[in-house]
């Protein structure tokens, strides 16, 4: 693959290496400043409702001041923000550090995407893609680790750390990555072929249209809209392991900094699961029944977890949820493309994205709720049920919508 796409995978695999901080934020924030979970919460979630904007400043950023430059000052973002955060000296100074890592979070992503659509051509796009969702888990498994050595230490230092790994990220990128062009200003490569500015508005020839020449609407699609609804479902879910990981080890008398190690463990799993995705039996799956297992293994780790009293416990219950979220980000991606007009896959992909920026905000609240007028164990309950129904409906939402879809080139690849 060219350089860029290299560059890109090694730089994200040094900045994920460092991303361990965001679910230590509610931990500090009780245990530095005396908020009770509440509280907490509302700070995450407004870390969290700044993420939706950001990733559409990101798109219009990269096509008026360049793609390098928006990818290098979001990173500096993160960074300062975390710098911030790391040296706050009461909840007020916390929260507004939160606000502004979220506004900054998610600056890098829609540039970083249309790099690597300009650098490789469609047949590799899958390859290219992969390559760099490999690199986030292989530097995951770094990360947890970090993490429970440092948060036994100093939760503060958590975010000082990952405010160099975004440092050290960003200078890679703005000495490795092409110059802006004179071009670039508009998101247009100097090759002239019209990409659009990343944010999901300009998609094949640049006016909104598919191929075929007419308007791309994911809004007006209702399989769309199913394939929305379960996937926040299962993004809250995932968030709420997230969020409430940590606090549910300090609940049960464990270190929350251990957390780190269930992530890394993980991670780890991810990174092994790989190749089974392509076993003859599984890979021969209909889409319904292979989401739907996914489901149920998400229901069992989670299940694990509101019985779980032990550090080993928890990791046997991490690793068979993962193989669930394995199996499900395997199909789903491939699902909503599928129902993509031709030169529209960009568009339902970014609309179906937006779920994790509805979860990113609800998460926080929910699960801090849940954990203080419920419990850890009606927490993990009730997340396994959730995951049980998405299993019964996976078959209801996704067998209509993939039955007689044809397979398009390039369909189900990847977002990043």
């Amino acid at each position: 693959m060219p350089r860029t796409v290299w560059m890109l995978v090694v730089a994200r695999a040094v900045n994920r290496l460092g991303a361990f901080s965001l679910p230590f934020l509610t931990v500090l924030i009780g245990t530095e400043f005396g908020a009770g979970t509440t509280t907490a919460g509302l700070v995450s979630a407004g870390f969290g409702l700044a993420t939706i904007p950001s990733r559409v400043a990101g798109g219009r950023l990269a096509g008026r001041i360049g793609r390098r430059r928006t990818i290098v000052l979001g990173l500096v973002g993160c960074a300062l923000a975390q710098l911030g955060i790391a040296a706050a000296g009461s909840l007020a100074a916390v929260a507004v550090f939160a606000v502004l890592l979220g506004l900054s979070f998610e600056l890098y992503e829609p540039p970083s995407q249309a790099l690597i659509a300009d650098a490789v051509g469609p047949a590799d796009r899958v390859r290219a893609y992969g390559a760099l969702n490999a690199a986030l888990a292989v530097g995951g498994t770094g990360s947890g680790l970090i993490a429970a050595g440092l948060g036994r230490w100093d939760l503060r230092w958590l975010f000082v750390v990952d405010a160099l790994t975004c440092l050290a990220c960003a200078l890679t990128l703005r000495l490795a990555l092409p110059a802006d062009g004179p071009r670039g200003q508009r998101g247009v490569p100097d090759d002239g072929h019209d990409v659009g500015d990343g944010d999901g508005d300009d998609v094949g020839n640049g006016d909104g249209n598919g191929d075929g020449g007419g308007p791309v609407r994911p809004w007006r699609d209702r399989g769309l809209w199913a394939m929305f609804a379960s996937g926040t479902a299962f993004a809250l879910v995932s968030l709420h392991i997230v969020m409430a990981l940590p606090l549910t080890l300090g609940h049960h008398g464990l270190e929350p900094a251990d957390a780190g190690l269930l992530f890394t463990a993980s991670a780890v799993t991810v990174v092994a699961a790989q190749p089974a995705l392509r076993l003859r039996r599984l890979a021969a799956l209909p889409d319904p029944a292979a989401m739907a297992l996914g489901y149920a293994l998400l229901a069992a780790g989670l299940a694990g977890y509101a019985a779980a009293r032990t550090l080993p416990a928890f990791l046997a219950a991490t690793a068979v949820l993962s193989v669930g979220e394995v199996l499900v980000l395997g199909r789903v991606l491939g699902v909503v493309a599928c129902l993509a007009p031709p030169g529209g896959t960009d568009r339902y992909l970014a609309a179906y994205g937006i779920s994790w920026g509805v979860a990113t905000v609800a998460a926080p609240v929910t699960a801090t709720q849940l954990l203080e007028r419920a419990g850890a164990g009606a927490l993990w309950a009730g997340a396994a049920v959730l995951c049980l129904v998405l299993a019964a409906a996976q078959p209801l939402v996704v067998g209509p919508l993939t039955r007689g879809l044809p397979v398009r080139p390039g369909a189900g690849a990847p977002a990043a």
